[in-house]
């Protein structure tokens, strides 16, 4: 029983994880209906941008207060991740905006590619696994027989506030009405008086500070960091928002923990056990998709006129 509750424990941090990069996934495409394959990648660079300022922009006394360094590395993830999402936005997705969906889908794993290889190739030994500080220095929490360490805890913590924030400004602001008109129809949301452009930048902003805060607090979970974490961790988050229905939010978060629950029970009921969790995780995405083409809580999607 202790081991069971202790890889449910270790599932539900790793949704936590998931969810934050699935939440980019759904709310691009909620928006574009574009499967920005690339998004992982902002994860990536969001890490490298957080151990970035640990380790070249704070002196070594302040690296040991977690209160002030974890913030600032929090901070400066966010905004390397929000600068890669508004460039690739601005030059790679914009002038495809109108073409067929094949060409922005191969822009995406373009993109992709190229930001994996110049983060190893310009940062200083990204070409192996790079040692991520523990910037978050408290003692694991003991609940029984699981152990929970608190840099786990707290990504846990934060995807789950940061996904009700989202969820209550998508269906509460202004803007998050624009949102909504824009994914519906875009041509009528402008007659409106909606600026499109305007909301699909800062649909992209919002996904990379996610993003980027998720890549911060992954480093800090795993001790160590290298360019191809956002590869690894985009596809499960990919898989998630589609479990959960890719333009739901709630679906992503939802989809996000079922998978972190069965890449962690998977060494304990699954035959194969982890080495075989990926085949698990897509044989249930498959099977969902079979019966329930839009996801768990995704609509049917509507064909305009």
């Amino acid at each position: 029983m202790g081991t069971l509750l202790q890889q449910i424990a270790n599932g539900l941090i790793f949704g936590g994880l998931i969810a934050m990069v699935a939440l980019g996934y759904t709310m691009v495409y909620g928006i574009i209906q574009l499967i920005n394959f690339a998004h992982g990648e902002v994860f990536m660079t969001g890490a490298f941008g957080g151990l970035a300022v640990y380790s070249w922009l704070l002196p070594a006394d302040v690296q040991q207060i977690w209160y002030v360094a974890l913030p600032a590395m929090l901070v400066g993830g966010a905004i390397v991740a929000l600068v890669i999402a508004l460039l690739m936005e601005r030059f790679a997705y914009r002038p495809l905006r109108n073409a067929p969906r094949l060409a922005p889908l191969i822009t995406a794993l373009g993109v992709s590619v190229f930001l994996q290889e110049a983060m190893r190739i310009f940062f200083p030994g990204a070409s192996s696994a790079v040692p991520f500080p523990n910037a978050f220095i408290t003692a694991p929490l003991h609940i029984g027989s699981i152990t929970i360490p608190a840099s786990g805890l707290l990504m846990l913590v934060v995807s789950v506030v940061l996904s009700i924030v989202l969820e209550t400004y998508v269906n509460g602001s202004r803007m998050g009405r624009a949102m909504r008109a824009t994914a519906q129809d875009p041509d009528t949301a402008r007659l409106m008086g909606i600026n499109p452009d305007r909301v699909i930048v800062l649909t992209f902003g919002i996904g990379a500070v996610l993003a980027g805060v998720g890549g911060v607090l992954y480093g800090s979970y795993i001790h160590n960091i290298d360019p191809y974490i956002g590869f690894q961790n985009g596809l499960f988050a990919f898989a998630a928002a589609v479990l959960g229905g890719i333009g739901s939010i709630r679906g992503a978060v939802i989809g996000a923990f079922v998978i972190g629950l069965i890449k962690n029970l998977a060494d304990i009921y699954l035959p194969g056990g982890t080495a075989y969790d990926y085949v698990w995780i897509f044989i249930l995405l498959i099977a969902v998709l079979v019966f329930r083409p839009q996801g768990l809580f995704g609509e049917a999607e509507r064909v305009r006129a």
